[in-house]
């Protein structure tokens, strides 16, 4: 088969079009033929080495779609030729072929393309945890979505709505903040919006803010601690550079900030996460948008695309 490998950290350049042998099915595994990849930020945190070490060559990615090749020894829930998205991967999804534990790839529901199933596991697994696993989100309840036009926060966006909360989404122009509303957003903002509480009181009917996805902590955390109602949480997802906050703003409100890492999920916790996204994706709620769609041999570009590209939605990558 061909791959992505990646022989040293460095820039897009040290992505790879290659040939390497097919992965071998064991116990409890499914090997999957790839039709569609999905491209995620921390994939290039790891090909630059800003997230420890890797054995090399290795190929990136968990997030693929497409349909079951072979299955190993104990594997009942899936047989050769069914439609499956995986989360996480064992040699990397950004290959022809990638071998996965069968309990990290579900089933793909027929109206959903493997596009949109390649958008699925590490953007809507995020989403799905911020919102309801950490953020404890109800029906009724006021979020903010801080960055609402990517891969993640138009997860959320969807996922919200569908749970009946009232959402709002940040974006720092006027085309992301008019996506956001075609996503289901109730309102649409700039990112300083928690700096401007008379705002949030405005959009809110005076209630507040009860939760608040934060995508770039390292720049709005201290403004948001001010922002949240008493007792509302913020779910730290993404953060760049350090932060100084005022504690007595958590005080007076007995507030939460809580971190989330998408692969701290408990057993039950995943499965619960990735059994409500397929019911979502089989009922129409949740419907993945593909800002970029590129040859999976040009993994180099889309890895540039994802840090410094202004489309909204996720990268697909086709082998």
């Amino acid at each position: 088969m061909k791959a992505i490998r990646v022989h040293s950290f460095g820039d897009p350049s040290v992505l790879k079009w290659e040939e390497t042998p097919n992965p071998s099915v064991g116990p409890g595994q499914v090997l999957v033929r790839v039709k569609a990849v999905g491209v995620n930020p921390i994939e290039t945190y790891i090909r630059s080495g800003n997230y420890g070490p890797q054995k090399f060559p290795f190929t990136p990615g968990n997030d693929a779609a497409g349909t079951i090749e072979a299955v190993g020894d104990g594997v009942k829930t899936f047989k050769p030729g069914d439609r499956v998205y995986t989360d996480q991967t064992i040699t990397g999804s950004y290959a022809e072929l990638t071998l996965c534990d069968a309990g990290r790839v579900h089933p793909l529901p027929a109206r959903v393309t493997f596009y949109q199933g390649a958008c699925v596991g590490v953007a809507g697994g995020t989403a799905y945890r911020g919102l309801f696993q950490r953020g404890r989100g109800k029906p009724g309840e006021i979020v903010l979505i801080h960055g609402a036009t990517g891969g993640v926060g138009v997860s959320a966006v969807q996922l919200a709505r569908a749970a009946k909360m009232t959402v709002i989404g940040t974006s720092s122009s006027d085309k992301g903040r008019k996506f956001i509303l075609e996503q289901g957003a109730n309102h649409a903002a700039t990112h300083q919006i928690t700096e401007r509480p008379e705002e949030i009181k405005t959009l809110t009917d005076g209630k507040g803010l009860d939760l608040i996805l934060e995508l770039a902590a390292g720049k709005n955390l201290a403004s948001d601690l001010t922002a949240i109602n008493k007792g509302g949480r913020i779910v730290v997802i993404g953060s760049h550079g350090k932060i100084e906050v005022e504690p007595r703003n958590l005080m007076s409100k007995e507030s939460d900030v809580l971190g989330l890492m998408l692969y701290g999920a408990t057993a039950s916790e995943h499965r619960a996460m990735y059994n409500s996204l397929t019911a979502a994706l089989e009922a129409g709620t949740f419907r993945p948008v593909i800002g970029l769609e590129l040859p999976l041999a040009e993994a180099a570009k889309a890895h540039k695309e994802v840090i410094d590209g202004d489309q909204f939605g996720k990268i697909v990558m086709i082998p």
